[in-house]
């Protein structure tokens, strides 16, 4: 199978012309040499609790959502380059978030890449950390699409018409050793057919390791997704639908930190076939005054067939354009928990600066 589709992947970029798209959090980089990039997310968070009694317990901290510095540059002739490091303290040690080359020989028609980059899967994940339109992304997206993988990835488009990505990988997400012989296997095709509308879809399918050590076949994790953006004038509308399955033993699957979660964080599976899924989308309005105000919605379901473990979350809040490198974004979650409702409400004030 994977000979099958490196052939395929090869022919496909050979064929279809594009444009390249950065796989990185941020673009930058001049025609020769090495340029620095980076930004950081200072925030104060307020959050909403109870304590055993049911009294108000909120609380609130100054801490930093992202804080990454780079290089990235071109070397004559046909070769970039792209490294960058997460260095904020509440994300744990210092780590690398991406470290690829890529040969651009063929570009705009395609662009191979070898590291590590992006999950090339979705619209949120690929979104640009410097560019989210709320402070965090959704939780289905957290929960079932990879931060970063190791691999050969493929990418370009077609007059701004068709978007393409194809990617062999680990499947590990930000662990830099595989832990298996499988590779995981992804695709995201994104169609333009006007101008103001974008729609697409990802597939991603691999073999891990077994949640139970003592099994004797390894699970198989595979997902959909399908994306819409509609942009007129000063309205923009995003939404996302993913879909998660996974065969196996049932167990305990430990995730290793990534540039999203700061520690190492942990999933039940459930033995036997599993499904998980949700959705997300918003709604922004830029303003002749640089406000943008935005309201998002977004559902996700853990397991299928679970009852009363739905998770939904409402965004209200705004982005301010301080300038093209500078911008300010306070969200309000309204959490809802179905079966079990907590206080656990936040208010998010994040003031971003980039530098490149």
């Amino acid at each position: 199978m994977q000979k099958s589709f490196i052939a395929a992947l090869l022919l496909i970029t050979l064929f279809v012309p594009g444009l390249v798209y950065a796989q990185g959090c941020m673009g930058g980089g001049s025609s020769e040499g090495v340029n620095v990039i980076g930004f950081i997310q200072p925030q104060l968070e307020y959050n909403f609790a109870e304590d055993a009694s049911g009294e108000a317990d909120n609380s609130y901290n100054f801490t930093f959502n992202r804080a990454r510095i780079g290089v990235t540059g071109n070397i004559p002739y046909d070769v970039s380059y792209y490294f960058i490091l997460e260095t904020s303290p509440f994300k744990g040690d210092v780590k690398i978030c991406d470290a690829f080359t890529s040969y651009t020989r063929l570009a705009p028609y395609a662009t191979f890449s070898i590291g590590k980059f992006k999950s090339p899967f979705g619209l949120e994940r690929n979104t640009p950390c410097q560019g989210l339109y709320t402070v965090k992304r959704s939780l289905v997206t957290d929960n079932l699409v990879l931060d970063r993988d190791m691999g050969l990835m493929a990418y370009g488009n077609y007059n701004d018409l068709v978007n393409y990505t194809f990617a062999l990988t680990h499947g590990t997400g930000s662990a830099a050793v595989d832990n298996n012989k499988a590779k995981d296997i992804s695709a995201r095709v994104v169609l333009s057919p006007i101008e103001m509308v974008k729609v697409g879809g990802s597939w991603q399918t691999g073999k891990q390791p077994a949640a139970d050590p003592t099994a004797e076949e390894e699970d198989i994790r595979t997902r959909f997704a399908g994306e819409l953006q509609f942009e007129y004038k000063n309205f923009l509308v995003q939404g996302e639908y993913i879909s998660g399955k996974m065969e196996s033993s049932g167990g305990i699957v430990a995730h290793p930190p990534d540039c999203t979660h700061d520690t190492t964080w942990y999933t039940e599976v459930p033995p036997g076939e599993s499904k998980s899924g949700g959705y997300w989308g918003f709604l922004a309005y830029t303003t002749p005054w640089e406000l943008q105000p935005i309201v998002k919605y977004e559902f996700y379901d853990p397991d299928a067939d679970t009852d009363d473990n739905e998770l939904s979350i409402i965004t209200f809040g705004f982005n301010y354009f301080i300038n093209d490198w500078s911008r300010i974004q306070v969200n309000y979650l309204y959490k809802a928990e179905k079966g079990n409702e907590i206080v656990n409400d936040e208010i998010l004030f994040q003031f971003q600066a980039l530098f490149n």
